[in-house]
């Protein structure tokens, strides 16, 4: 007979951290970074995940979903995930819904391992016992410097060989702040580039080529990731060994596999905060297998770290900036590189994070 955890309550909150400085990339600039949390009780245990997104769906998780999901069966977190999706049907499963889909979702699989005296990675199954990293960030506001000096940091300190910086809010800017970066790197890492859609397809291509010179091998998000057809373009006429990667705005998995089947991308993204959560991010990483088509995780890295691990074509997770300063302030059990990738934490049950409710008081919103 199956035992049945019926879960009790379910909170969200919502933090505003200030970035350390000014920020920004091809299409939008922000100087600060909200985390939604939300934690979740059954059994004498309780789950957490979040989300980064707007403090207006605290309301919708308080309500509607834990509407939802209280009474459910904690050890079925994927009966619950349906249930979400149905009940947002009339207000638009993508957007905001989803992203408070995802932190209902990741804090359930955390609770169901809990309640198993489980790590989160050891219940999902397990392809690997480390995920590589890459650094993230190089914002456009950054002075040459700043952005040299960052990159070398996370290739020095972290071991990663490959890091990544934000183009597009001045194109004409653009070819020389990469030769700053590559010139910064030098041969230790390679380069990426991300415009978060911010050029034309024919711009993308002629500075792609320019790029290429720099060596230059990742070009994420040329053009809109709605622009299907702009995207194939840049994908087939790319400079050889540069891979276009989009998929971080991929809500549910029907967005992928649409973007799969345009044939698109050569690498496939997707945000655990966004996409549905773990349960979600791990039906991509099945569409990812069945399209020979590797998969990149797209930031919050303490949270992507366990379901990465149960991505068959997983490639590498982003190691972003913000959120990696953030899960260091406000979370025990936020991973550390260690030769370029981060390890699952074996001996702490779940996704191995616990909240730091007295250092996160100050930024409640």
């Amino acid at each position: 007979m199956m035992v049945k955890v019926a879960i009790e309550a379910l909170s969200a909150r919502a933090f505003e951290v200030p970035t350390d400085r000014p920020e920004a990339d091809g299409t939008m600039s922000w100087k600060s970074t909200t985390l939604v949390l939300v934690e979740i009780a059954a059994g004498g245990k309780s789950g957490l995940g979040y989300t980064y997104s707007d403090r207006s769906i605290v309301a919708l998780i308080a309500g509607k979903l834990a509407s939802v999901v209280r009474g459910r069966d904690a050890l079925a977190p994927e009966a619950a995930w349906r249930a979400m999706q149905r009940a947002v049907r009339n207000m638009g499963r993508e957007g905001l819904a989803a992203n408070a889909i995802s932190a209902v979702d990741c804090a359930l699989c955390d609770l169901k391992a809990r309640l198993l005296d489980l790590p989160l990675v050891q219940l999902l199954g397990s392809y690997r016992t480390s995920v590589p990293i890459y650094g993230s960030g190089g914002f456009t506001t950054y002075s040459d410097g700043e952005l040299g000096d960052q990159l070398s940091k996370w290739v020095a300190d972290d071991g990663c060989v490959n890091v990544k910086m934000k183009v597009g809010s001045e194109p004409a800017l653009d070819p020389h702040r990469v030769q700053v970066a590559s010139r910064a790197i030098g041969d230790r890492a390679t380069l990426f580039v991300d415009a978060n859609g911010a050029y034309s397809a024919k711009q993308a291509l002629q500075l792609a080529d320019v790029f290429a010179g720099e060596g230059v091998t990742w070009f994420e998000e040329p053009v809109s990731s709605d622009d299907l057809e702009g995207l194939r373009m840049v994908r087939d006429h790319a400079p050889a060994g540069m891979d276009v990667a989009a998929g971080e705005y991929a809500y549910t998995t029907d967005y992928v596999r649409t973007m799969l089947g345009s044939g698109a991308v050569d690498v496939q993204q997707a945000d655990i905060t966004r996409c549905g959560g773990v349960t979600g991010f791990l039906q991509i990483a099945s569409l990812c297998e069945a399209h020979h088509i590797d998969l990149s995780g797209h930031c919050a890295p303490a949270l992507h770290l366990h379901p990465a691990c149960a991505a068959p074509r997983l490639r590498h997770l982003e190691w972003f900036h913000d959120h990696v300063r953030i899960e260091r302030m406000l979370f025990d059990g936020a991973p550390v590189p260690r030769n370029g990738a981060i390890h699952p934490d074996l001996s702490r049950p779940g996704n191995g994070l616990i909240f730091r409710d007295t250092d996160a008081a100050r930024y409640a919103v």
